[in-house]
């Protein structure tokens, strides 16, 4: 089976690229000359042009996968190079493997030179031709059958497969961490998202993702739930967007994705559970209706699902996060990330949310979780010892070496969840909810986790409780 990035490539080069590659006015067809074997040859090209281009991303955390964030106890460098996940729980020892996501070249541990401007990646964001691909085991270099020469010459601005490229494959497949941001994204219809229909507005991902010197607005939660970058709705639409003033006075209190995006995972079903503790066991592997693994050994058991309702909760803007070295308690679910806001709380409003729930390994006598080796010599995938998995992962995180802390040699698997914001799939007008979806008899809504006594409507409280 071909890899999904191969496959939408494939598509891209025949909808994308043509016209570019053979365009007669094309400035870098003369000025980059190869032969390439490597994505750091091209690059060393480009910033002959392109260094200040260069140092501006640099700065990004596209590059540096951290940022500095406030979170509501503490401030602290975040991202996804030291964050711990539900997924893999961490790129600690994993880093070919996870950084082939990294617009960057050859990040293989923790040795890698972030100053190195030769490493920069220019083309993944760049190619116009389709056929640029990322080894999914290289530590961001591409495939060697690549053609760096054709790529190279045909550079253009970024469309939505080049950030998809990516962002539509989190996780090591297609839908598996976001939930709104799949391969349907590249070309969707009106249904799939208003915004980016293919034959309508067309949208490209920096339309919203305003972008300026290579730093690009917007922050995904799940590794910058302290991020300050934000984009929203009304960035482009009036706070009282409706002709209907009941439905205004909602504004105050439900986010405008609450309601306009009753459903993600709309053609891809994504992941919204992994089970980290069922690895290992010899049982024959199984998949679903959709052709998803449900268990396998080396990773354990799944739950998919296509055309989610999203849950809700209060969301001020702030988020808080477990970082690395944090205690835990294993009799109850850590929340990894997760939004802050409630029903008192004034600045705060009903957001849709995907729940990604996990149960991941961690360590018993110190009551911290663990960053886990997976991948590559002695990972767990190869030898299935979670104790050498875990000795090996905690060996090579950076945070947890500074911070003294080794593994005891006892572990257990305990309950995670993490909320990752749903802002992408945007339904038509016509299709987002109705009154009767959370008022009256719906269920959309579960008011009482949310504060309220019962449906506010109902009850006559109004939209949000006085108190």
């Amino acid at each position: 089976m071909k890899h999904p990035r191969f496959l939408i490539s494939i598509i891209a080069m025949g909808l994308l690229g043509l016209a570019s590659a053979n365009a007669a006015d094309n400035p870098h067809k003369d000025a980059i000359a190869g032969p390439f074997t490597q994505g750091s040859q091209v690059t060393a090209q480009c910033v002959e042009c392109h260094e200040d281009h260069a140092k501006d991303f640099m700065k990004s955390s596209h590059w540096t996968w951290e940022l500095e964030q406030v979170l509501p106890e503490r401030t602290v460098k975040r991202g996804k190079k030291n964050a711990i996940n539900n997924f893999c729980t961490s790129i600690s020892g994993n880093e070919p493997r996870c950084t082939s996501c990294h617009a960057g070249y050859g990040w293989k541990d923790d040795s890698f030179d972030f100053s190195d401007m030769t490493k920069v990646d220019c083309l993944v964001c760049h190619d116009t031709t389709g056929t640029y691909i990322k080894d999914p085991a290289g530590a961001g270099e591409a495939l060697a059958k690549v053609n760096l020469e054709r790529v190279a010459q045909n550079v253009g601005m970024p469309v939505r497969d080049n950030c998809g490229t990516c962002h539509f494959y989190g996780g090591g497949g297609d839908a598996v961490k976001h939930g709104d941001l799949d391969s349907s994204m590249a070309y969707p219809d009106k249904a799939t998202d208003v915004h980016m229909d293919s034959d309508g507005n067309d949208f490209q991902c920096q339309t919203c993702h305003a972008t300026e010197q290579h730093q690009i607005s917007g922050n995904a939660m799940g590794v910058s739930p302290g991020g300050t970058n934000d984009i929203g709705c009304e960035s482009c639409h009036e706070a009282a967007p409706h002709s209907n003033k009941r439905l205004n006075t909602h504004t105050a209190s439900v986010a405008c994705q609450t309601c306009h995006i009753p459903f993600f995972a709309r053609n891809e079903p994504t992941k919204m559970s992994w089970d980290w503790s069922t690895a290992g066991s010899d049982q024959e592997e199984t998949v679903d209706e959709n052709g998803k693994h449900t268990f396998m050994k080396k990773k354990g058991s799944f739950v998919w699902k296509k055309m989610v309702a999203p849950e809700y909760a209060w969301y001020n803007g702030k988020a808080d996060a477990y970082m690395v070295g944090d205690k835990m308690d294993p009799t109850k679910i850590t929340k990894l990330t997760y939004p802050i806001g409630d029903i008192t709380d004034a600045t705060a409003k009903i957001y849709p949310f995907k729940v990604h729930r996990g149960k991941q390994i961690y360590d018993k006598k110190q009551n911290i979780f663990v960053t886990a080796k997976v991948y590559g010599k002695g990972g767990y995938w190869k030898d299935f010892d979670w104790d050498k998995a875990a000795k090996l992962g905690m060996e090579a995180n950076q945070a947890l070496t500074e911070q003294g802390i080794k593994y005891s040699g006892e572990h257990g698997f305990a309950e995670t969840e993490m909320w990752w914001r749903i802002n992408h799939m945007v339904s038509p007008s016509d299709q987002a909810l109705k009154c009767n979806d959370c008022h009256n008899k719906g269920t959309r809504m579960d008011w009482q986790a949310l504060g309220y006594d019962g449906d506010p409507m109902k009850n006559k409280q109004g939209v949000r409780h006085e108190k």
